[in-house]
């Protein structure tokens, strides 16, 4: 088992994982996160969410100013204070073109043709944390209302335009290429070593196929058990190092963190 009292960072996604999949309580997870509070290991949300999401999530968890990864790596905050927008970015905007071109070809939505109380109403979220939801910066939450077989030649249309397409826990995500939750990660690492001076032994945990690159990238991962059609596959040889819990949400979190953490220190 890994010691509380050693170099560590927490990075974890948020739907699914450290918050309940239907109701986003993480109840079950608050003993963990008040002791990794009272060890001073930092906490990195790693998520699908936007950044206006985030910060006051942050603030509720006691981890202002934490660096986070926020639309599945296409945003990356370093730490400190950040002020999320007011409105979408111009780069959101002509991303949006982009996909409202591509709806000649393929049947799909974006968040953007939506407004706050339908989102609210097929996501469970409040009118605030769905307004929040919607001021993007960098990607696009997509409803595939096509057929299955025909995301690969939307995947290449994707490419034509040096965007990329990924599959979060519930939707679709589409980013700029290059970008992803494991080169996010990559970014913070390199940001705090440089810092600290050394380098944070990581724990990652995530319950969907997005969460892979940065499930690939941490020393250890805990697979949350999700609700995701496609399942979670890491390419990990140290399978030692990988654990797979029973439970979802919350409770599989606290599982994960009680596998690989000394609970008593």
């Amino acid at each position: 088992m890994l010691s509380l009292n050693s170099s560590l960072m927490i990075i974890t996604d948020l739907d699914g994982s450290l918050l309940d999949h239907h109701d986003y309580n993480w109840d079950a997870a608050s003993e963990w996160l008040a002791r990794l509070k009272q060890h001073q290991i930092p906490l990195v949300i790693c998520s699908s969410k936007t950044a206006a999401e985030i910060i006051p999530l942050q603030k509720k968890l006691g981890i202002v100013g934490a660096p986070f990864i926020a639309e599945n790596g296409a945003r990356v905050v370093l730490g400190g204070e950040y002020t999320p927008p007011i409105e979408t970015s111009a780069s959101y905007h002509a991303l949006c073109q982009t996909l409202q071109a591509l709806q000649a070809r393929f049947r799909f939505n974006g968040f953007h043709e939506f407004s706050d109380a339908e989102v609210a109403r097929f996501t469970g979220l409040t009118l605030a944390e769905a307004s929040q939801s919607r001021l993007r910066e960098a990607s696009e939450v997509v409803l595939w209302r096509d057929d299955e077989q025909r995301l690969p030649e939307f995947r290449a249309a994707l490419a034509e335009h040096n965007l990329a397409l990924t599959q979060g826990g519930r939707f679709w995500h589409v980013m700029p290429a290059g970008t992803g939750k494991g080169i996010a990660l990559a970014d913070i690492q390199q940001h705090l070593a440089a810092q600290e001076g050394e380098a944070r032994t990581t724990i990652g945990l995530g319950d969907g196929p997005n969460d892979v690159p940065m499930l690939e990238r941490v020393d250890y991962a805990v697979v949350i058990k999700g609700f995701s059609k496609t399942p979670v596959e890491l390419q990990r040889t140290d399978t030692e190092n990988v654990y797979h819990t029973a439970h979802v949400g919350p409770q599989g979190w606290r599982e994960g963190l009680d596998y690989f953490l000394a609970p008593n220190e």
